[in-house]
């Protein structure tokens, strides 16, 4: 079977989504690699990171969404990841090694026996309603914790951007306009969202 690959624009300029004509991961997952010691469970993105220019890559159930450093063109980049990702998918290699379990790719949003009402429709909505939109931007969203206790300031949503969105110069108007205002639409509990960095810890 041909191979297709085709591009689409996202909010950044910085990335591009390219969107083969074969699954990437399994549905609803997406796993993202900033840096390419990252990249080791997956030898697709152990090549991308070969390219001069790419600065991150994320994968979702059905595109690539790659990021360019700043400083270079896509008039440069774009031709070689095509073409590397073109050959790589072609000849049926492995996205991802064996044994990296696919179900704990995206694990934030599946809900825990531990989780609470309002953690579990919070998690609902960021499933069903928000991570759609911004895969289709080439995008992503992640789940970091809900504070809501008396000793800290109550309704706090804690989330990560991934992707495109996650250096894109909309995404705090994203954050705020777009998933603040959904959220506190469904759950009146909800008072704040808050973007955190990559290297946060609970």
């Amino acid at each position: 079977r041909t191979l297709f690959i085709k591009t689409a624009d996202t909010p950044n300029e910085n990335a591009l989504k390219f969107l083969p004509s074969t699954a990437i991961l399994p549905e609803n997952r997406t796993i993202e690699f900033l840096l390419a010691r990252e990249a080791h469970h997956s030898p697709l993105a152990v090549r991308l990171f070969t390219i001069d220019g790419v600065k991150s890559i994320m994968f979702g159930s059905d595109f690539i969404t790659v990021e360019k450093n700043p400083e270079d063109a896509w008039m440069d980049v774009k031709p070689e990841v095509f073409s590397l990702m073109t050959e790589f998918l072609s000849n049926g290699q492995p996205i991802m090694n064996e044994g990296h379990d696919s179900e704990s790719l995206s694990p934030d949003i599946d809900i825990n026996d531990s989780d609470s009402d309002l953690v579990a429709m919070i998690k609902e909505l960021i499933f069903t309603r928000i991570k759609p939109a911004l895969q289709d931007d080439g995008g992503d969203i992640e789940y970091v914790d809900f504070i809501n206790s008396e000793e800290h300031e109550e309704g706090i949503i804690l989330l990560k951007l991934k992707g495109a969105c996650r250096s894109c110069e909309s995404s705090s108007e994203t954050l705020k306009n777009g998933i603040e205002t959904m959220l506190k639409h469904y759950i009146e509990e909800v008072k704040d969202v808050l973007q955190v960095s990559d290297d946060f810890q609970k």
